[in-house]
């Protein structure tokens, strides 16, 4: 769950993007893993789901790669695009928060690597390789 002031807008990056729409400062808590807004889903659930449901979880959920669990979001973190060189990465305390990396202005595209936390991100990507 995001907790900075955020919209979604077309991104250069990929599709849609979230962008702050507020200054966040380095280390700032961006966003944190908040039931019953956020949820989580074992792999063996996707089993019983429709190709439909399942396309769903593949495009907008990340599978934990410390719990195997997928995670949704239910906001508009779910649109954060990837990227080699990210705005926005986990606490390193090891908690379900995300800091701002560095200082963010108003108007940017928040931006996370993908590589660092769903164990899935080479399908995400098309990548063969890291």
């Amino acid at each position: 769950m995001l907790i900075i002031a955020t919209t979604l807008r077309p991104s250069p990056v990929h599709g849609l993007g979230v962008f702050t729409t507020q200054p966040v400062r380095a280390g700032t808590v961006v966003s944190r893993f908040l039931p019953p807004f956020d949820v989580q889903y074992p792999a063996v659930l996707l089993a019983a789901l429709s190709d439909a449901e399942r396309a769903y979880l593949r495009n907008f959920a990340y599978r934990s790669r410390y719990t195997g669990l997928y995670i949704l979001t239910g906001d508009h973190d779910r649109y954060m695009n990837h990227s080699d060189t990210p705005n926005v990465g986990m606490n390193p305390n090891g908690n379900t928060e995300n800091l701002a990396l560095r200082d963010l202005a108003a108007g940017e595209e928040l931006t996370c690597d993908y590589r660092t936390f769903d164990a899935d991100w080479r399908e995400k990507l098309g990548r063969t390789g890291n």
